[in-house]
């Protein structure tokens, strides 16, 4: 009866002879209804008092046990259970090793399907920069997740049809020296993605390296402040032709 909780099988028969029976039971009793060997009982007994699963008295000089109520019992056993879960996890949280890799990826098809699944494991917060067209693939996922509570934040790169609450939206200028595609996904900001276009192909990385972490992230922030700069500041900003070359120099 209680093998499947941890105890051993003499253990078991040892609290189901006691627990079938509305009587205390010295260790000669024990052993008749339980089939437990007299050379083991007292051990036996021994284990379970200090599981907490039975009862001692002595009642002159004479050892007598009985069993801890089943339903203590059963209540005891699930908290046990409930601390154990605890402790796993617990351990799980303190082993688990820093994964600072940086892992590389080519093809735009297998770098978007790492992209979607990234942002359905994301459960706090999504910051994702890039051209509307890439965006507008993973919309109705960011969508979910916003509406779910987790925090998005896009800075997409041409418009976007969106009820994404915080959009920061750059409309190109045919001006832009630097103005190329790429996509920048971070999530639980613990996580990142970075994909851009090399010899014509698309090429990512991909870590949880806390560096690089924080520097993609800040760098999607300096986009996001260099846009919206611009859309407040922008046409005094290009009648000065010095401020105008290093803005059209500016890789967003």
């Amino acid at each position: 009866m209680l093998q499947q909780f941890g105890f051993t099988q003499y253990e078991s028969q040892v609290y189901e002879a006691l627990i079938t029976i509305d009587e205390a039971l010295d260790a000669t009793a024990i052993v008749k209804r339980s089939n437990v060997p007299r050379s083991k009982v007292y051990d036996v007994l021994r284990r379970l008092s200090d599981k907490g699963m039975v009862l001692e008295s002595t009642v002159e000089k004479k050892r007598l046990y009985t069993p801890l109520p089943l339903e203590s019992a059963i209540s005891k056993l699930r908290r046990d259970f409930d601390d154990n879960i605890t402790q796993l996890k617990s351990i799980q949280v303190r082993n688990k090793p820093a994964d600072d890799r940086v892992w590389t990826l080519k093809d735009d098809q297998s770098i978007d399907s790492l992209v979607s699944a990234i942002l359905n494991h994301a459960t706090t917060s999504i910051v994702f920069s890039g051209w509307a067209d890439d965006i507008e693939q993973h919309h109705s996922l960011l969508e979910s997740k916003e509406s779910n509570g987790v925090s998005v934040e896009i800075h997409t790169i041409g418009n976007l049809n969106t009820n994404i609450s915080n959009v920061t939206t750059l409309i190109p200028d045919s001006e832009h020296q630097n103005l190329e595609r790429s996509r920048i996904v971070i999530i639980d900001k613990e996580e990142v993605l970075f994909a851009g276009i090399e010899e014509n192909n698309w090429q990512a990385i991909h870590t949880k390296s806390r560096p690089l972490v924080t520097f993609f992230t800040e760098f999607f922030y300096h986009d996001v402040a260099l846009t919206e700069i611009t859309q407040k500041f922008g046409t005094m900003m290009m009648e000065d032709s010095e401020i105008r070359n290093v803005l059209l120099k500016l890789r967003y």
